[in-house]
């Protein structure tokens, strides 16, 4: 028998999670060498995602949502990447990485259902397993088909992007300077804003807790004219001023709302401008659409991308599981994380 550590859903929070009590790190055993049911598969955890989602989850089981709520006093579960320790599944064997959700626990054994739905990364790339649940994971697969399949971008589009610190924001601005397009971005840090500057070459980007997005807005459309895509990770006031300012015949992506999640909500007072303007604005759930066609053309560009650099990536990398602190950085205002949010266990 080994120590294995695990996260679990300790209790339903009331606004902001508190680090402890929405959940806590408990420690446990396993016994690494114990027989594996036809199919599992024995993991040993390296590294796992923290993204804003997961506060939909910690909810009463009864309230139905996209995703089921997590299960009170089990370990919560998100995507990640995990080393194949033992294999009774032939899809799998030791030492292959693989990609999925996984428990947030040092050790897991995976059933064959769940298993079944893990990928085999290859990293061809030879990229850090982190970016794996980031730019080179669901948030960028999120970034592409947003810009690609809904927002259908093209050359002389100005694309809008709030949060664009976060993975899907990073992997958005790469892929829109790569077809031409010019991009505004929103963060909320001065720090935060030189690193899209000099690491992107945004157009224009601005610390929205010091100018007001409409404002921001306004004056691009008055030197410009206006932008025809926004991509909104906040929902908002963010989204509010865009639906202002963007132009006629605009695609709004709408992708989180993360100014909502802990209990804030906030009336959008100008959804006429939908009509008005004739604008497309659709929302997605990435999961419902990774379909294989999809992941080969994901894979078969992003990750090489962040591998030559033309998709500069920033990553918070968290060492070690904890009592919730890490999770809670993406809701602080004052002290949050500067990239992506991951917990690496290597």
């Amino acid at each position: 028998m080994v120590a294995n550590e695990s996260v679990i859903f300790n209790e339903i929070p009331k606004g902001y999670p508190e680090p402890g009590k929405t959940l806590k790190k408990v420690e446990g055993e396993i016994d690494l060498d114990a027989p594996l049911d036809n199919g599992a598969v024995l993991l040993k955890t390296k590294v796992l995602s923290l993204d804003p989602y997961l506060r939909g989850r910690m909810r009463p089981a009864e309230i139905q949502s996209y995703v089921p709520a997590f299960e009170l006093g089990a370990p919560i579960v998100n995507f990640g990447v995990g080393e194949v320790l033992k294999s009774e599944n032939a899809k799998f064997k030791k030492g292959d990485h693989v990609y999925g959700q996984l428990q947030f626990s040092k050790y897991q054994v995976v059933p064959k259902d769940a298993a079944e739905s893990l990928v085999v990364l290859e990293n061809k790339e030879k990229l850090p397993w982190t970016v794996w649940v980031g730019a080179a994971g669901m948030p960028g697969q999120t970034a592409q088909y947003g810009l690609r399949k809904i927002a259908q971008i093209k050359k002389g589009d100005v694309v809008a992007v709030s949060g664009a610190m976060g993975p899907v924001g990073q992997v958005t601005i790469a892929l829109a300077h790569k077809v031409g397009a010019k991009v505004i971005a929103s963060a909320g840090s001065e720090e935060k804003v030189k690193f899209l500057k000099e690491q992107y070459g945004v157009e224009r980007a601005f610390n929205y807790k010091t100018e007001k997005a409409s404002d921001v807005y306004a004056e691009w459309n008055k030197e410009h004219g206006p932008f025809s895509i926004y991509v909104d990770n906040v929902g908002g006031e963010q989204l509010e001023a865009a639906l202002d300012h963007i132009g006629r015949g605009g695609r709004i992506v709408a992708i989180g709302g993360i100014s909502t999640y802990n209990g804030q909500p906030y009336g959008i007072k100008n959804l006429f401008h939908v009509v008005a303007k004739e604008l497309k604005f659709e929302g997605f759930i990435i999961l419902n659409h990774t379909t294989p066609e999809f992941l080969k053309e994901f894979y078969s560009e992003v990750p090489p991308a962040i591998a030559d650099g033309s998709i500069p990536i920033k990553e918070h990398v968290f060492k070690g599981l904890d009592n919730g602190e890490s999770f809670a950085t993406l809701f602080d205002q004052e002290n949050s994380n500067f990239g992506k949010a991951v917990i690496s266990l290597e």
